[in-house]
């Protein structure tokens, strides 16, 4: 999966996507039910790093496959919304995007 950079951006954007849902669904209501904001920054910041290293996976893959613009942002904007980079991955894996 590590070898090509289609292989590389479906990992990181599975891990990327998963820290996303960790962040909005454990460590977002820690804080703002009880109180307790010391999850959000842990996790808010590995998710940061993860989500920029995401692009720079997606720009590899861009560049090797030869995608146009517009095939590049939708995993872009799939990566900021809730469940996307695991709907794109089904579309990165069978490489119809």
């Amino acid at each position: 999966m590590l070898k090509t950079p289609i292989g590389r951006l479906r990992l990181i954007g599975m891990i990327e996507g998963s820290s996303f849902l960790l962040l909005l669904f454990i460590a977002m209501p820690l804080k703002y039910i009880w109180g307790d904001p010391s999850m959000v920054k842990m996790v808010g910041q590995a998710h940061g790093l993860l989500w920029v290293i995401f692009c720079f996976a997606l720009f590899d893959a861009k560049s090797n496959k030869g995608w146009t613009a517009k095939q590049a942002v939708v995993p872009f904007i799939a990566s900021m919304l809730p469940f996307g980079p695991f709907i794109v991955d089904r579309k990165l894996k069978d490489d119809t995007l």
